[in-house]
């Protein structure tokens, strides 16, 4: 009789452990599908050639004076470029400027120094502040879309000497291979989230498959440039996105230089 119950009780409770066990066998394969269902249904970011802009192979940007410019205080420094078969305050004439961000400004110049987020300028002739050290610019014509003009006359580069004794904190060799970043860059809203724009320049070398090339890190996930060329992201989240730029040779390695490792975030709001 008192084996009966034990025997029982025994039975009971080993019906329900395996229970338990099978329960907990479903709960896991419903959470193992669900976070299935969540990495299928998370956007893939993509890059991808962007297309159909006009070339401009003749569009051409110059700066009187020598290589370095000498001034003697910081502060506003004029600047007076001139521009060739290009017209700034132009809407180009492309379909990239219905899918881009586009300026209602038209084309102008894109003015860094320091390879720091650039200032637009639908001008040739503009002031800026410019603090006292050694500085580098470069300045290039950019599309209505922010798209640069991609030739060997497009381009402006010179050194800054600004104060009575400037100290060079950068040491940028001007001759090197060097990359200038561009876009993407600030804010964007609406349907400009759906195609950003990646874009730079690169200064004293060239990027092909078996040679120098730029690795576009962009929100964690990789690509490897290896066209001077712009290109569109797309499937990015809404929020803040990193974008990180590398200049690295035919072997993965970075190539040195102050402005060759960069990192920008922008933000995405649906």
């Amino acid at each position: 009789m008192t084996r009966k119950m034990i025997l029982t009780g025994t039975m009971v409770i080993t019906l329900t452990i395996l229970g338990c066990k099978q329960q907990k066998k479903n709960d896991s394969d419903v959470d193992a599908a669900a976070q299935t269902s969540m990495e299928e249904e998370a956007p893939k970011i993509t890059l991808e050639k962007l297309e159909g802009s006009p070339a401009y192979e003749d569009a051409s940007l110059s700066l009187n004076g020598p290589k370095t410019i000498q001034v003697a205080d910081a502060g506003e420094v004029d600047f007076a470029f001139e521009v060739n078969n290009y017209e700034l305050g132009a809407q180009t004439k492309s379909p990239n400027a219905e899918k881009l961000a586009n300026s209602g400004k038209g084309q102008h110049i894109h003015f860094i120094v320091d390879n720091q987020p650039y200032s637009a300028h639908y001008e040739p002739v503009f002031k800026k502040e410019v603090p006292e050290g050694v500085h580098h610019l470069v300045a290039f014509l950019s599309r209505s879309y922010h798209e640069s003009v991609k030739n060997n006359n497009s381009v402006v580069v010179r050194k800054l000497e600004v104060g009575s004794n400037p100290e060079d904190s950068i040491g940028l060799d001007m001759q090197a291979p060097t990359l200038i970043y561009s876009r993407p860059k600030g804010e964007y809203s609406g349907t400009d989230t759906e195609n950003l724009m990646l874009d730079f320049f690169v200064l004293n070398t060239t990027l092909s498959e078996d040679g120098n090339k730029v690795r576009a890190t962009i929100n964690g996930q990789e690509f490897l440039v290896t066209e001077w060329a712009p290109h569109i992201i797309k499937g990015l989240p809404s929020g803040e996105v990193t974008i990180q730029l590398e200049l690295i040779n035919a072997e993965g390695n970075p190539i040195p230089g102050p402005f060759n490792n960069v990192t920008r975030t922008v933000t995405l709001k649906k």
